[in-house]
């Protein structure tokens, strides 16, 4: 498959620095931020390993190849959420956030040129994209990041279950045809910092979601709780010690994350965190090679989340080996030591989560709190498989739907079901597979662009089925 790009991924690092650089933030996490990014897109290629090491260059030396697939693993939430860093600059409110978010469009745009590129690597592109310009609102964008038409409109937020707004911002389809006429305007990219969410806003957000009825209604209580706190604090009234640190119990791509956020903006619209943003990291990001880095190595991390949320996804690894121990350790300190302008939200399989608790009593004082996230219904499914496709700027015909409610009824649900994931994965591959159908079609039709049919939900039959006139099958 033959990828046409104009911007390399050395220059999107470029210009992803040289924005970040001018939002105040430090230039090497950018571009740490950036490559990770990349390879999580591109991950599937073949040979994108040796690609993105020409034009990625490490802090303290030339790096190798097992580098590509570690920043892949460290990147993959983001093609579902925005990065930290945007996170960020989102919930300080810099009018700098746009500009952002627009730059790690073209990094994903520029990783689909990366190796052999897949159908797989253009619709994590694709979906993204979509996820870092959700971050910001009140922001149009009038043509997609490698030249396909966009919508105007409000992206909304990204996630699992989250609601897509009726006109989402164009993502990236490397590989299909451009529609855009030669020379014209990439983006109208309006540099205003948005006004901070109110606690309603954000609940109202939450209430949006797909499903998720009981974590709805602790999300409201603990919104409750701690908005009485402060009030009565304010009076001069005592108040009995509520932990702000919770516990999220549930399988793989139940919308933990995207709730995560929502909770991080609520704490910080209710003037307990200063800035509001969300730290996401698992046992790699925390636990060093050796004994003794690891404290150092989890307290770098903790300080990154400082006035924000620490979030830490499958925290129970940390259990059962002395460097777990020591990084859970730290962690119970830095916690005690930040307990004004912290808080911490660990996640995973609810039996794991509870051995994790209570094998540590600093942990078992601190997390009083658990929060348990439900399996999706098939309609809850369905629901986020179109959602998720809005906000890409798709859409499937019902045709489309009703084979995608077959694939559900053929899925294992077992631990290892992906839930949301398992909607997003499908997305993903139509994405690519509708790339792959209009590949010969010079000038396709607006509607070509976006509908997707029940054959690009089917991995076998479109690379067998040669494109017909007017991309129809």
């Amino acid at each position: 498959m033959s990828v046409q790009r104009t911007t390399s991924l050395g220059d999107a690092l470029d210009e992803l620095a040289a924005v970040g650089t001018a939002a105040g933030l430090v230039a090497a996490e950018v571009r740490g931020e950036g490559a990770a990014l990349a390879a999580a897109v591109a991950e599937s290629a073949p040979r994108a390993a040796t690609d993105w090491l020409e034009h990625v260059r490490g802090a303290s030396g030339p790096l190798a190849v097992q580098d590509f697939f570690d920043a892949a693993t460290r990147g993959r939430r983001w093609r579902a959420a925005p990065t930290r860093l945007l996170g960020e600059l989102v919930a300080t409110g810099s009018p700098h956030a746009p500009a952002y978010a627009r730059a790690l469009t073209e990094v994903t745009s520029a990783a689909c040129a990366l190796g052999e590129p897949t159908l797989r690597v253009i619709g994590n592109a694709s979906v993204a994209a979509a996820a870092q310009l959700s971050a910001i609102p009140r922001t149009t964008f009038t043509t997609g990041p490698i030249g396909l038409p966009g919508l105007t409109g409000l992206p909304g937020e990204q996630g699992p279950g989250a609601a897509a707004p009726a006109h989402a911002a164009a993502a990236p389809v490397a590989g299909a045809p451009a529609a855009a006429a030669p020379g014209a305007p990439t983006a109208d990219v309006v540099p205003a910092a948005a006004p901070p969410r109110t606690v309603d806003e954000l609940l109202a957000e939450l209430d949006d979601l797909v499903g998720l009825a009981r974590v709805k209604r602790e999300v409201h209580q603990q919104a409750a709780l701690l908005r009485v706190q402060k009030l009565r604090a304010a009076q001069g009234l005592r108040s009995a010690t509520i932990s702000r640190h919770l516990v999220f119990t549930g399988n793989p791509g139940t919308g933990k994350t995207t709730v995560a956020r929502l909770v991080c903006g609520i704490y910080a619209a209710l003037g307990l965190l200063s800035k509001g943003h969300l730290v996401e990291v698992d046992r790699s990001e925390l636990v060093a090679g050796y004994l003794g880095q690891t404290a150092v190595k989890t307290a770098d991390v903790v300080r990154s989340a400082l006035a924000g949320v620490l979030f830490i996804d499958e925290a129970y690894s940390l259990t059962g080996d002395q460097y777990g121990t020591e990084a859970v350790d730290t962690l119970v300190k830095e916690m005690e030591d930040h307990r004004d302008d912290l808080v911490v939200i660990v996640a995973g399989y609810p039996g794991p989560m509870a051995e994790f608790i209570n094998a540590n009593p600093g942990l078992a004082s601190r997390f009083r709190t658990t929060v348990d996230f439900d399996d999706y219904t098939d309609d809850e499914l369905t629901a986020i498989f179109e959602r998720l496709a809005a906000a890409s700027d798709f859409e499937p015909s019902p045709e489309c739907v009703a084979r995608f409610r077959e694939l559900l009824a053929a899925a294992s649900r077992g631990t290892g079901f992906g839930n949301g994931r398992f909607a997003r994965n499908v997305l993903e591959g139509a994405i690519g597979r509708l790339a792959w159908r209009l590949r010969d079609v010079e000038a396709p039709t607006r509607e070509e662009l976006r509908v997707l049919l029940p054959v690009d939900l089917d991995e076998e039959h479109i690379m067998d089925t040669p494109p017909q006139p007017g991309g129809t099958e």
